[in-house]
């Protein structure tokens, strides 16, 4: 199953950099990294992705799992030969379960990524959110591709065509 190792390292990774925060800032804090542009913010989000809120924390848990187990099985049936597309689902599945071990654990998710301007910021977000997207962003683009590979090329000699 090659490309499911990308899961555990983005896991490990999403972990470490969520207890690195947790351990140096108190909640709140926000240290300028780029100016006001780009800060590292440690908060608690209770919600959904960039903290939309759809219930109760073990609401939360549950979709996590349930999306968690959609995208295992996409991955176990995936075609041996779709890189981009296992190389994706690790990322998110990667990126989901880090989410997950810090809803288990504290029933929040630690966030501290904060980009903007002024009062124009960005939902703070983490490690885990950061390789969701990206993932999700290239499965976007793997399933267009595969789209525009299914649509046949139209027929250069049509029926009743005497060429």
């Amino acid at each position: 199953m090659i490309w499911l190792w990308l899961a555990p390292l983005i896991l490990a990774l999403d972990q470490l950099t969520k207890w690195m925060v947790a351990s140096t800032m108190v909640e709140s804090q926000s240290i300028p990294v780029l100016g006001d542009f780009f800060r590292l913010t440690f908060i608690h989000n209770r919600g959904a992705a960039f903290g939309i809120d759809v219930g109760s924390p073990l609401l939360h848990l549950l979709f996590s799992l349930v999306a968690l187990g959609a995208l295992g099985w996409v991955f176990y049936t995936a075609p041996p030969g779709a890189r981009l597309l296992r190389c994706s689902l690790s990322m998110v599945l990667g990126g989901a379960l880090g989410n997950i071990v810090d809803r288990v654990r504290i029933e929040k998710v630690v966030d501290f990524f904060d980009f903007g301007l002024s009062d124009l910021r960005w939902p703070v977000f983490n490690v885990a959110d950061t390789f969701v997207t990206i993932g999700i962003f290239l499965l976007i683009v793997t399933y267009s591709r595969t789209q525009e590979a299914e649509i046949p090329a139209p027929d250069p000699h049509p029926p009743g065509d005497l060429a």
